[in-house]
């Protein structure tokens, strides 16, 4: 319980989970190439000093040396193969896993099934407790395989075993488009599209596109790159749009432009075509300094809105989370010593899920529409946890607001709320909305 909350990542093969992990962490610290790593399931904690070491054989552990090649940190295993380790565990001092632990998981349609099942062995267990909390799932298309791997997990949600949120990523985002400047909109567009049809079969709470190479390449951000982006604003739209009609073209040494071929061939490898384009864009419309391009491409890259999802589906509810894994795994141990009576108040205590109702709730009114003006909409999200589960946050308080007047406003809310969702004229998905809403005004009342 007193250990971060455990987020897994998980996704086809090529997802692109490496990328995605090492700009939610700001570091380039998980291995992107095709290295044995990617077949083998990889904790990444928070540590003092950065270590890695490897689980194989069943009990043996093995001091993994760290090595930078081109850049980029890679795991060197000596003769260890991926089917005699059974998980690497990193250690890595980073803010970002104070709170989460982030399990990187291999493909789930690995052209090995062994490789596979690890993925499945560590979210879904047969016979015993997940080793996540939560699981956001990446996709490139929406697939049968990814429909199936979602419903694995769905049937064990709240139940005897599994991850009890799951937020659907677009992963790639950029690669939609082609790498055209309005490539974030096609995602968004298939996002929305993934989310209805996930939606219908109750598998996402919530599915959000991001360009993880921009991310991270805007997380990490150097000098030189973006004295790069400045001299490539300078050159004639016509002459940088033919320049850049492919990877290849852009990094040839024959190119007339003003910044040297390894460097270009650097951009195009950490940023993209996209992020090429909207970084020079950005500079052409008055960007001036490193930080504030930064800033502005990981808004675009969609990781801000992630994180944010991360942050209200999971953070916030981190002890709700782990609290129900942890009656899990006692029910289990009750059931094996007969103990009746302890096992059912677990069982009472695991018969309380309106968190998750709220949680599938949030995800539906992204991508659903309903029958409330943009005021109620903002109020019914406040309200059942969009934008933070604190009694206060909830009503639209301030944080020093005295009982009296939490009690107050929760009572006016259950009877707010209670009134929508028993309006005749009311279509049936927003009235349930309302009575989710009803529900979590009572609760806060309770609590106070």
């Amino acid at each position: 319980m007193a250990q971060p909350l455990r987020v897994a990542l998980a996704g086809s093969l090529k997802a692109g989970k490496s990328t995605l992990l090492n700009a939610l962490v700001g570091q380039d610290i998980a291995p992107t190439d095709a290295t044995e790593c990617t077949r083998v399931v990889t904790w990444y904690r928070n540590g003092a000093t950065p270590a890695v070491t490897a689980r194989y054989d069943g009990d043996r552990m093995l001091p993994v040396p760290l090595q930078r090649r081109d850049g980029r940190l890679t795991f060197d295993l000596g003769d260890l193969t991926a089917d005699r380790i059974d998980g690497i565990d990193v250690e890595w001092p980073a803010r970002a896993l104070q709170q989460t632990t982030i399990i990187d998981t291999p493909g789930t349609s690995s052209l090995s099934q062994d490789v596979s099942a690890r993925t499945l062995d560590l979210l879904t267990p047969d016979d015993a407790a997940s080793g996540a909390d939560a699981v956001v799932y990446l996709m490139r298309t929406l697939g049968a395989a990814d429909v199936q791997f979602l419903d694995r997990i769905g049937r064990h949600v709240g139940g005897e075993s599994g991850p009890l949120g799951v937020i659907g990523v677009v992963s790639r985002a950029d690669e939609i488009g082609a790498g055209r400047a309005d490539a974030m909109m096609s995602a968004k567009d298939v996002a929305s599209r993934f989310a209805g049809e996930l939606e219908r079969t109750g598998l996402c709470q919530a599915v959000v596109p991001v360009a993880g190479l921009l991310a991270l390449g805007a997380r990490t951000l150097r000098e030189r790159e973006f004295a790069a982006f400045e001299a490539l604003a300078a050159v004639p739209a016509a002459d940088l749009q033919v320049a850049m009609l492919s990877v290849d073209r852009f990094s040839r040494p024959d190119m007339p432009l003003p910044v040297d071929p390894a460097l270009r061939a650097q951009l195009a490898d950490r940023f993209g075509l996209f992020g090429i384009r909207m970084a020079v864009a950005l500079v052409q419309l008055g960007v001036r300094d490193s930080p504030t391009l930064a800033a502005e491409l990981l808004a675009r890259s969609g990781l801000d809105e992630l994180r944010n999802v991360i942050d209200v589906q999971f953070g916030q509810r981190a002890d709700q989370l782990k609290t129900h894994s942890a009656l899990l795994s006692l029910g289990r141990v009750l059931r094996a010593c007969g103990d009746r009576h302890l096992l059912a108040s677990v069982q009472r205590e695991l018969a309380d899920g309106h968190g998750f109702v709220e949680l599938r709730l949030l995800g539906r009114l992204r991508s659903r529409p309903v029958s409330l003006g943009d005021e109620e909409l903002f109020e019914l999200q406040r309200l059942v946890g969009g934008f933070g589960i604190g009694a206060r946050q909830r009503l639209g308080l301030p944080d020093d607001a005295p009982t009296p007047q939490v009690r107050a406003a929760g009572v006016a809310a259950v009877r707010a709320w209670r009134a929508r969702a028993e309006h005749p004229l009311l279509d049936p998905f927003t009235a349930r909305a309302a009575a989710v809403a009803v529900r979590s005004a009572e609760g806060v009342l309770a609590g106070v």
